[in-house]
């Protein structure tokens, strides 16, 4: 499934629009990887345990946008927007897009 920032693939032709999609991750901060990097930040360099997390959320938030767009009917996802946000010490990512047709 094609999954873009975009409006429109080029190239391709939409021939359906589905309906908005969203998939969502949220994920518990560990206390082991908080000391370590709070570490990491004091000494500095970059925190490989937070980028991780950032990126697994990022991913099943992906996965979970192109599940639900296949489930109504979508061969591929336009307009997808990214956030994230930390809410009492989670990590919460969702991923939004249009689920369309292409030809």
């Amino acid at each position: 499934m094609i999954v873009t920032t975009t409006p429109a693939i080029e190239g391709r032709r939409i021939t359906a629009y589905k309906g908005i999609v969203v998939g969502e991750a949220i994920l518990g901060a560990n206390v082991f990887r908080d000391i370590f990097a709070g570490i990491t930040d004091i000494i500095g360099g970059r925190s490989g345990a937070y980028e991780a997390s950032l990126q697994e959320a990022r991913e099943t938030a992906l996965r979970e946008l192109e599940e639900r767009a296949a489930s109504i009917g979508g061969t591929a996802v336009v307009g997808v927007d990214l956030d994230y946000e930390v809410i009492n010490n989670m990590l919460m990512v969702s991923a939004s897009g249009t689920a369309v047709v292409i030809d």
